[in-house]
């Protein structure tokens, strides 16, 4: 028995090298798995990083292009990639005319933990986003308001919107403004302007093309109180222009031609309601009533808004991240 157990411990002590061997072998694998789990997770959280640089970055570009002017477009991107991710570099953007839209791509080394043991110190990680847009094509607008569009082209000079030009649009047959109306005066029989809003809120949803039924009477429709219009003022919303219009009553309508952004800095509604003393202008007496604002270049971002790029360009400018 004792020279077994004696043969036994000299054959375990002889095999302790075979073990420190076999594990030395092992560590190359075993590396390279923590290389796998370690590196490659930190590459995509890097990547996520990266991917919102550059959405940024492109939604920056995009809003300068949709006002008319790209600027410099890679100086742009290259400010909110380093903003959001510093020292990722942008590349130059792409633009595209069909439909509108600009692409960014952002990119940044990315150094790893365990993968030099395997021959990889690093590697470029990537990211692209393109931002589309084009003039509203429907959406809801935040007050149950329409605006003729013949009265636009009168007020801005059939051009594109000013910011310098202030516009008193009167809930009154006096809206004509260059002729817009006929003889009577009214573009719809018993509406002035506010349209039958959506249930329970004091909005209205409509698209280019679609009918919105007047809401008869110059007070505020029902479901709208003063502090609907008094949250907007100093504010720009999107509002509907009308190009048709026929009936009367309650059963007037408008249809939708396109969408303008009017920055809202006055109104005067049904007597008691209204934002000061003579809104509607030196001349005009208490029972005038109005809305008083400007119409501008406007880029909208949330999603209660679609475009399209055969919407009427008035101004107003959707953006959507694509990819």
């Amino acid at each position: 028995m004792q020279r077994l157990t004696s043969r036994a411990r000299r054959r375990l002590a002889g095999e302790h090298g075979a073990s420190a061997v076999v594990l030395s072998l092992l560590m190359v694998p075993l590396l390279g798995f923590a290389a796998i789990a370690v590196d490659i997770g930190a590459l995509y959280a890097e990547r996520a990083r990266l991917q919102v640089a550059a959405d940024a970055a492109a939604i920056a570009v995009a809003q300068d292009c949709s006002r008319g002017n790209c600027g410099d477009m890679l100086a742009t991107a290259q400010n909110l990639i380093t903003l959001n991710h510093g020292p990722g570099t942008a590349s130059y953007p792409v633009l595209s005319s069909d439909p509108l839209s600009v692409t960014v791509e952002g990119s940044t080394p990315k150094e790893h933990w365990f993968a030099p043991v395997i021959g990889h110190d690093s590697s470029q990680v990537a990211a692209t986003a393109t931002v589309g847009w084009g003039g509203p094509s429907q959406g809801t607008a935040v007050l149950p308001l329409t605006f003729s569009w013949c009265s636009f082209k009168a007020q801005t000079g059939g051009g594109l919107p000013s910011t310098e030009t202030h516009q008193t649009i009167m809930f009154s047959k006096s809206d004509g403004v260059g002729g817009c109306t006929g003889p009577s005066g009214n573009f719809v029989p018993g509406g002035f302007g506010w349209v039958v809003p959506d249930e329970g809120r004091c909005h209205a949803t409509s698209a280019i093309g679609q009918r919105l039924f007047s809401d008869t009477g110059v007070s505020l429709p029902a479901g709208c109180a003063e502090a609907d219009l008094e949250g907007w003022l100093g504010r720009t919303v999107l509002l509907p222009l009308f190009d048709e219009f026929g009936d009367g009553g309650s059963n007037g309508w408008y249809r939708v031609y396109g969408y303008a952004a009017f920055t809202l800095t006055g109104y005067a509604v049904n007597g008691s309601i209204s934002s000061g003393h003579k809104v509607c202008g030196p001349g005009t007496n208490s029972s005038d009533r109005c809305v008083t604002g400007y119409y501008t270049r406007f880029v909208e971002l949330s999603d209660d808004w679609n475009y399209s790029p055969d919407a009427p360009q008035l101004g107003a400018s959707i953006l959507r991240l694509i990819r």
